[in-house]
């Protein structure tokens, strides 16, 4: 029997593993779980959403560079808006507004300082294809 797979736990390469949790506790609401300067690593989460931040010692021999893209997957167009209003509130790096595409997704693109990104998106196409039979 093939086991069922927990949520996905990216690494993100930052330049500075304390200034990288901090500006994800303070501009993006995470919690900061642990952090190991000795390693350059940290772990941080925020509801059903880990994320472990690398710097360049921990990386190292590893090939994991910036920038890198994660996909937040939010249950509805409103979720979207709500998370991007309450980051714009707290000055993040906000590089797109929301958006309805002819594809499909209610999305906007945040970012770190250190170049990596957040597609925040709800997928509104597929529960109407599932609908017409598509």
């Amino acid at each position: 029997m093939m086991p069922e797979l927990p949520g996905a736990v990216p690494e993100i390469p930052v330049s500075d593993v304390v200034a990288a949790t901090q500006y994800y506790r303070d501009m993006l609401g995470f919690s900061v779980d642990w952090v190991e300067t000795e390693i350059a690593l940290a772990g941080v989460s925020r509801d059903q959403c880990r994320l472990f931040l690398a710097g360049p010692l921990f990386r190292e021999g590893r090939g994991n560079a910036s920038p890198v893209m994660t996909w937040l997957n939010l249950s509805s167009k409103g979720e979207v808006d709500d998370l991007h209003r309450a980051w714009h509130s707290t000055n993040a790096i906000l590089l797109s507004n929301p958006e309805s595409k002819p594809f499909g997704l209610h999305e906007f693109t945040a970012g770190d300082p250190d170049g990596n990104r957040f597609r925040v998106f709800y997928d509104f196409a597929t529960p109407e294809r599932e609908r017409s039979g598509v």
